[in-house]
């Protein structure tokens, strides 16, 4: 009784705050749901109804008929993948970038990995981070199947705001040509900043964003779009291409100076 009187007064207020911050709570709400419903035995049992059909059915060592299959199977099935038209989406950035070093937000079944490992250079390197463990495992055999070695792939079974740091801590990462970000959307922000502050990001570096039309994204897209540093350069299938084009340190300096002597 006495905590309906206390409270009773407070409803008003409540209300306001819900609506003034309705798009944060709708994706606090969306990413609960999402979680629930996606890190259950749900998503377990689908990673391996794919994994199963997958390693049935694809000739081992062959990347495009791995990808084949799955695409094959998503046609008809649920899957945990992107998808063609969103992996074609994906091979354009990886092809544009050329990168030597590329790093994965979000492994989840192995198939954008494998997109980008069969376009990196021939000395090229892909790191890729998944957080669930279970998932790991079906991602890192399907990147094996696909006739991948450890040597061109370091997986990282950890939360990204743990493995981002250890890209230099750990494995001597200096800088990153291309990032995918493809796990969940409210550390897509987060996690660019650790990026920007390790210095991982070069210049002219592409980054790709899957689900950006999701509530979640909506102040990683406000930062990038207000910021000198980025450009976006292609939208499309709730996925964008952006384009890292900040200076370092040492060319401002340069330029600066130039600038200083011709005046």
């Amino acid at each position: 009784m006495w905590l309906s009187v206390v409270a009773l007064p407070l409803l008003p207020v409540i209300a306001t705050l819900v609506f003034h911050y309705r798009e944060r709570v709708g994706a606090l709400c969306w990413r609960m749901f999402h979680r629930r419903k996606m890190s259950s035995f749900a998503q377990r049992s689908l990673e391996r109804r794919t994994h199963s059909f997958v390693l049935t059915n694809s000739t081992h060592g062959q990347p495009e008929s791995v990808l084949q299959t799955f695409d094959c199977y998503s046609q008809t099935q649920p899957t945990c993948s992107i998808g063609q038209e969103k992996g074609e989406f994906l091979d354009s950035a990886v092809s544009r970038a050329a990168p030597l070093q590329a790093l994965e937000l979000g492994t989840h079944c192995g198939y954008s990995a494998i997109r980008i490992l069969r376009l990196l250079p021939a000395s090229g390197k892909l790191y890729t981070v998944e957080q669930d463990p279970d998932t790991a495992d079906v991602g890192e055999e399907m990147i094996l199947v696909a006739g991948f070695k450890h040597s061109q792939f370091q997986l990282l079974i950890s939360p990204s705001c743990t493995a981002i740091p250890q890209l230099q801590s750990q494995f001597g990462v200096q800088s990153l040509g291309l990032v995918f970000m493809d796990h969940d959307v409210a550390e897509y922000l987060p996690d660019l900043r650790a990026l920007e502050e390790g210095g991982l990001l070069t210049k002219g570096c592409i980054i790709v964003v899957n689900n950006t039309h999701l509530p979640g994204a909506k102040e990683f897209l406000h930062y990038i779009h207000n910021s000198s540093h980025y450009s976006v350069c292609f939208q499309a299938l709730g996925m964008q291409e952006i384009r890292y084009q900040a200076t370092n340190t040492t060319e401002e300096l340069t330029v600066t100076l130039s600038n200083q002597m011709d005046t």
